[in-house]
């Protein structure tokens, strides 16, 4: 977290105001120096507390780049463990920590690459039972798992509780990427109004991913999250993503928010 250098302040070589240590300075110098963000942005990111749901494919680029930004609070949900299979594209896991939770390992990674931040693990696998209790310790979330209806259900728990979420998915050669900002866009509900019964959209263990695929749409996910917590606009917000791999394009989708959605809709009020 940052923490005032003495009562008079401090100024490093950037030249970016008081209230920082000269490591702060160093470490984050490059982002603060964006006018966008500046001292008052990197103590906003440090305040702030998000949570990242799946610690894969997804979650692994997305946890990773929020941690080195300065998120002062990370939570990690999973309920998994490190499978050799995992580290193709799972890149905050190594071969050292094969067969431990990925919330453990992650948490090491997260906690090595910047010490400042303060990474909380949640071993537990997100449902529609658990999900609201997650969410309400946290500002915005990151829905990076593998499970439509745990993604369902951190998107409903965000939208009853008025937190942004961003979305995304992966397989083979494309990516997926919705933010919802509850009571101004669609939510991800209006997308897919349901989970799909088993067996009957492949997931990456059936279909294979390309792994820098997985990094696109994680990091695209990192850079949404910080636009969020400093308060900048949006643009993604009420569009869906979609990134082909193969074709190298980045297209936008409208979607509107549905009336009769169950989550966000006039219906559910």
């Amino acid at each position: 977290m940052l923490r005032p250098a003495d009562d008079r302040g401090r100024r490093g070589a950037t030249g970016i105001g008081p209230g920082f240590t000269e490591e702060q300075l160093r470490r984050y110098s490059r982002q603060m120096l964006l006018p966008e963000v500046g001292g008052a942005g990197q103590a906003r990111l440090a305040a702030a507390r998000v949570l990242v749901v799946g610690a894969g494919g997804l979650g692994s680029p997305a946890a990773l780049y929020l941690a080195a930004a300065g998120i002062g609070t990370l939570g990690l949900a999973d309920h998994d463990a490190v499978e050799l299979s995992n580290l193709q594209r799972q890149i905050l896991h190594g071969t050292k920590d094969l067969d431990r939770p990925k919330v453990q390992s992650g948490q090491g990674r997260l906690e090595e690459l910047n010490p400042e931040v303060h990474v909380v693990p949640h071993r537990v696998r997100i449902d529609a039972a658990n999900a609201r209790e997650v969410v309400a310790g946290y500002d915005v979330a990151v829905e990076g798992s593998d499970s439509p209806a745990t993604k369902l259900a951190v998107n409903d728990a965000c939208v009853a509780l008025g937190r942004p979420v961003v979305v995304a998915g992966v397989v083979g050669w494309e990516g997926q990427l919705l933010v919802v900002r509850p009571g101004q866009t669609a939510c991800y509900r209006c997308v897919v109004r349901s989970a799909p019964p088993p067996g009957t959209v492949p997931a990456c263990r059936e279909a294979g991913v390309l792994g820098p695929v997985a990094g696109v749409m994680g990091s695209l996910q990192a850079v949404e999250v910080l636009k969020l917590c400093l308060g900048q606009p949006s643009p993604a917000a009420g569009q869906l993503l979609i990134y082909d791999a193969r074709a190298a394009s980045l297209d936008t989708i409208a979607v509107r928010p549905d009336p009769a959605c169950p989550a966000c809709g006039k219906r559910s009020r």
